[in-house]
């Protein structure tokens, strides 16, 4: 075993003895942190052991190892069971320690320049260290203990989400509404894993990349250790309506698979059918395959894919495109990952086009609609990250208008790059209102910054 992993517990029980020590609680535990945290850790460990129905002796040995716990079989069954370590239970429950660490974190009970209200993500990032090393110890990698790791997991970033400590950077939400790529400081892959995860909505889809990233991570370290490890095919589909998140989910997974070393760069190409396909005989291939070498070692993004084979006249090269593409795919298994995205009806016709696109893209990630409330959500971000406030009547009125929309869905339904529209209407309103005052009114600060009912009351999308 890794000994880093023994030193991040350490660390994490060091972080235990701190919150105590800096008097973060404002109500002791009744026992101390240290101790419920080592409880907390033996716990979800064997829930995660017991995944695959079974309790290995390798399992044992990374038990000890990490915790200093020499657990039998027989020990570990019963312990599972008093405890009622299952999904239905265990699984669905926040740990007790981790809320001690949100308290400590969120109620700023006393000055924390060491961690800098940290505590609660540094938390979450061991439980995921713990379960990626123990589920490298197994017998192959089984999807059933991926999944629920990564159910568990999305389950403690949620939790952390409630109290704002699980926040996107700014420049992300940004690229997520308005589809800019703005330049960002390199980050770590736990950080970015952070930030996929702290975008609004897009539940399922989380659970289904991270059991991916999650099973990623597992087969390097079991490569790592000598031991076998299965093929994996990394290419997939992000069906859904536009505005949905793919472009901005696709282009962390790229940096993400960079920073666990399945991809050499971790770039993103975005392309469509255009960028593909040429109007001549013999210049479509050539022009696939430039896009292609310019997507190795990262990830090609292919937007609207669908339209590669929708029209099958004799004068269309679309699925040269296709035969190039599928040529490269296996040409450059380790070095390429290709995400074919679109509406969902017209993705499916897509791979029923062709035998070869349902066997290579067999992973097909549906992005749902946005709710009203997750619209909101999202127009409330950007709203503070321009400086700008809604008041009470124009926060009422933009929930009737988001609750209508996305209830009596019009063809031009675009999720978030409503959201972006929307606001960009609001501000342009009250712009105007705005400029009619001066000469009449001094214009403060909290006028510039607030929108009000009459700048939302007429929009129209």
């Amino acid at each position: 075993m890794d000994k880093d992993i023994r030193k991040t517990v350490e660390e994490l029980y060091q972080i235990c003895d701190y919150i105590e020590e800096k008097g973060q609680l404002k109500q002791a535990p009744p026992y101390p942190l240290r101790k419920i945290q080592e409880q907390a850790f033996l716990n979800f460990l064997v829930y995660l052991s017991f995944a695959d129905g079974k309790y290995s002796p390798d399992e044992q040995q990374f038990l000890k190892e990490a915790l200093d716990l020499d657990l039998s079989e027989e020990q570990a069954r019963e312990l599972r069971s008093a405890r009622g370590l299952t999904e239905s239970k265990f699984g669905r429950n926040i740990p007790t320690s981790l809320k001690y660490f949100v308290l400590a974190d969120a109620g700023h009970q006393a000055p924390d320049r060491t961690y800098k209200n940290r505590k609660a993500r540094q938390l979450v990032r061991t439980y995921r260290e713990l379960g990626e090393h123990l589920l490298s110890s197994k017998d192959g990698t089984a999807k059933k203990p991926i999944d629920i790791l990564t159910r568990y997991l999305i389950l403690l970033d949620e939790f952390l989400k409630e109290y704002g400590l699980l926040r996107p950077d700014e420049k992300t939400a940004e690229i997520a509404v308005a589809g800019e790529t703005p330049e960002e400081p390199e980050k770590s892959a736990d950080e970015l894993i952070d930030e996929l995860n702290s975008l609004t909505g897009l539940r399922s889809v989380k659970e289904e990349v991270g059991a991916m990233i999650n099973l990623m991570k597992v087969q390097k370290m079991r490569a790592e250790r000598g031991l076998k490890t299965v093929p994996v095919n990394k290419h997939m589909v992000f069906s859904g309506n536009p505005g949905s998140g793919k472009t901005t989910v696709a282009r962390l997974l790229s940096k993400i698979y960079a920073g666990i070393g399945v991809l050499e760069k971790g770039h993103l190409v975005e392309v469509d059918r255009a960028g593909l396909v040429s109007g001549y005989v013999g210049q479509t291939a050539l022009k696939t395959q430039d896009v292609i070498e310019s997507a190795l070692g990262g990830i090609l993004f292919i937007d609207e894919a669908y339209t590669l084979t929708s029209a099958k006249g004799q004068n269309d090269f679309g699925q040269e495109a296709v035969d190039t593409l599928l040529k490269a795919m296996e040409d450059h298994r380790d070095d390429l990952i290709v995400i074919c995205a679109g509406y969902t009806e017209l993705m499916t016709e897509f791979l029923d086009s062709n035998p070869g696109l349902r066997s290579r893209f067999n992973k097909i990630i549906v992005f749902e609609d946005y709710t009203a409330e997750e619209e909101m959500a999202i127009l409330r971000q950007m709203c503070r990250k321009q400086d700008y406030t809604l008041s009470k009547e124009a926060e009422a009125a933009a929930e009737q208008f988001f609750r209508d929309r996305c209830e009596n869905k019009p063809p031009s339904f675009a999720n978030g790059r409503d959201v972006r529209n929307y606001l960009e209407k609001a501000i342009t309103n009250q712009a105007g209102r705005i400029v009619a005052l001066q000469g009449k009114k001094k214009v403060s600060k909290a006028m510039l910054t607030r929108i009000e009912m009459e700048d939302v009351g007429s929009i129209t999308l």
